[in-house]
């Protein structure tokens, strides 16, 4: 993290809003990949992802360490969509119906939805990695700092989730050779 970078954490914390705009803008979609990683819906990713940045507009005063405050951002993150998570497994959801009918339309194709299912396998951490890593293209530095994982900890994890889906995918890989 270079000065300007902290300098505009630092900002923040005080309640510079252009500052905290900045970050919003930097942000924003390694929050979404976060939490659409955990709760695999748009929609309810979207939701946490302006739910975490309020809660941390509220809360910024805690942060001590301006270099913390990505890590800080994604914890939000992360405790929210689990929150979300766990509130949707407790109730009856029309999301899931919605979704198999969306997945059954033809313009679905097979391959997406196999990927999506085995996608939704992984534990919620391995997603996260996955879609950091692979749909965010973010190094590895960035991910253990937004997942707050050391180096063998987040290459263990993409590994794993990796070979996972490599095996969960292989007869529909076969298929379409």
């Amino acid at each position: 993290m270079d000065a300007s970078e902290r300098e505009q954490y630092r900002a923040a914390i005080h309640g510079d809003r252009e500052a905290f705009e900045m970050i919003i803008r930097t942000h924003s979609r390694t929050l979404f990949a976060i939490a659409y990683g955990i709760l695999q819906n748009r929609e309810e990713a979207e939701d946490v992802v302006q739910d975490s940045l309020v809660k941390a507009w509220k809360m910024r005063w805690r942060v001590r360490d301006p270099e913390k405050f990505p890590a800080w951002l994604s914890m939000i993150a992360r405790h929210r969509a689990h929150d979300v998570f766990r509130k949707r497994r407790s109730l009856p959801s029309t999301h899931e119906t919605i979704e198999t009918i969306e997945a059954n339309t033809p313009e679905a194709s097979a391959m997406d939805q196999q990927l999506h299912s085995a996608l939704a396998t992984l534990p919620a951490l391995h997603r996260a990695a996955l879609s950091l890593r692979y749909f965010e293209e973010m190094d590895y530095r960035s991910i253990e700092n937004t997942l707050g994982l050391t180096n063998g900890a987040l290459r263990g994890i993409l590994g794993r989730a990796v070979a996972s889906l490599r095996k969960q995918l292989r007869p529909a890989l076969a298929s379409t050779d």
